[in-house]
């Protein structure tokens, strides 16, 4: 047996240990978890800064420099999710769908955990402490493997969540951290199915499509936005500059921001100058649809013969399907709901997409025919979020329709069996 099947083995056992855990005993680790962070917030910080500083010297982006940071608004984000999650219901064991049948079998589903979870990711320190806190939770036990970017972190809030687990009675093999960033691990991983229930990768495009094509485990996918607002003729134009600079400007860096702008073609000669001035402010730069260069100005940076300001360019072939993480804001002015809808259709990625509108029959329409995870109504694409929608914290945002769809939270990592009871009968 190598090193990676006894990583399972290990896990397989905690997580049958833990879901014998009752309610209260995991939420006692979870407290515990928190307050470890709060008092050893120096020590995560200082591992941190090592890998933000490595970082910048192997030449990452500035989207993932902002996903590896962490600070103290974002570690007390985290604290605060933690002890959220504790206060919460527990889902395992919920009876649901109870029948007594004619013959008398008493039949129910009961809720359960899914078992060992595998879990994926890259440079968001975060996520190791959301999966540990919702797995402990829902009795599941978990096998991280975050990049070589976030060795350090990782290292730190690893060993905090083992410590919280073992003060509480609690096998430290609940959630175990593959200390190696070898790619012949994650491969490993995705093959391990006698021990890992279920895998959620977090990450870009590639390691998504790596684990579709190489696992021999159920794989959640998602976490890839490309997101769209729609502005229909009816809406409050002020308004939906405020939202549309909320989506794109409040975190750019992270998957539910926004990536292109829909702008109905009766309001696009007011907004869209109201717009790029006031997202100009914030740094962002833009990328025109030729639908849209008709409508700028001299104020805006347009001219008559289409000379743009730095901050512009038109947009390329492959700018719509483009997940920008970044301050880069595609415009594009549609005749209708109809076109938007097509649009969407053609280059979203099923995350999160939305329509600002005082016509209540567009919404409704808008509502039924994109096919999107979250679908917003006259607000920010940045609520697709576990904190924000009230699930405390989440795992993943899944994209695709089985087992669970948009943010995972606590119900999300928990399936259910059968549980018939009689009084001896056969049948016949």
């Amino acid at each position: 047996m190598n090193k990676m099947e006894e990583l399972g083995l290990r896990a397989k056992k905690a997580s049958a240990q833990l879901a014998r855990a009752t309610s209260e005993r995991k939420n006692d680790v979870l407290l515990r978890l928190a307050d470890l962070l709060s008092e050893k917030d120096k020590e995560i910080f200082a591992a941190n800064e090592a890998d933000v500083s490595a970082g910048k010297e192997a030449g990452l982006s500035e989207a993932l420099l902002d996903r590896l940071t962490l600070n103290p608004s974002r570690l007390s984000g985290i604290i605060e999710d933690l002890r959220r999650v504790a206060g919460m219901l527990d889902p395992v064991g919920e009876i649901f769908d109870q029948t007594l049948l004619p013959n008398g079998l008493q039949v129910r589903k009961q809720r359960v955990p899914i078992g060992v979870l595998g879990v994926i990711y890259e440079a968001r320190p975060n996520v190791t402490i959301d999966v540990a806190g919702l797995a402990i939770k829902t009795g599941n036990a978990a096998i991280l493997r975050g990049g070589s970017e976030t060795i350090n972190s990782n290292r730190v809030l690893v060993s905090i969540i083992q410590e919280a687990l073992i003060d509480n009675g609690l096998p430290a093999e609940v959630i175990q951290f593959i200390d190696d960033t070898s790619r012949e691990r994650v491969a490993e991983l995705l093959t391990m199915h006698q021990y890992v229930d279920m895998l959620i990768p977090r990450g870009g495009a590639a390691l998504h499509q790596y684990c579709r094509e190489n696992s021999t485990i159920p794989v959640i996918t998602g976490g890839i936005g490309i997101c769209h607002l729609f502005v229909d003729r009816s809406a409050d134009l002020a308004q939906s500059v405020e939202v549309i600079q909320n989506a794109k400007v409040q975190r750019p860096s992270v998957c539910n921001s926004l990536d292109t702008a829909l702008i109905h073609q009766e309001v696009a000669a007011e907004l869209i100058p109201q717009l790029i001035d006031r997202l100009a402010e914030d740094g962002v730069s833009f990328r025109l649809h030729e639908s849209a260069l008709g409508y700028l100005d001299q104020e805006t940076g347009g001219t008559d013969d289409l000379g743009l300001s730095p901050n512009m360019q038109p947009a390329g072939a492959e700018d719509f399907d483009t997940e920008w993480l970044s301050l880069v804001l595609g415009l594009k002015v549609v005749p209708g709901l109809d076109q938007a809808i097509e649009h969407i259709s053609l280059h979203s990625t099923g995350h999160s997409d939305g329509i600002l509108t005082q016509d209540q029959g567009n919404a409704q329409r808008f509502i039924a025919e994109v096919d999107s995870a979250a679908v917003y109504v006259n607000a920010s694409t940045r609520f697709t979020d576990g904190g924000q929608l009230g699930l405390g914290a989440e795992v993943a945002i899944s994209t695709q329709r089985l087992h669970a769809r948009g943010p995972m939270g606590l119900r999300e990592l928990t399936t259910y069996k059968w549980v018939i009871e009689g009084n001896y009968q056969v049948r016949d």
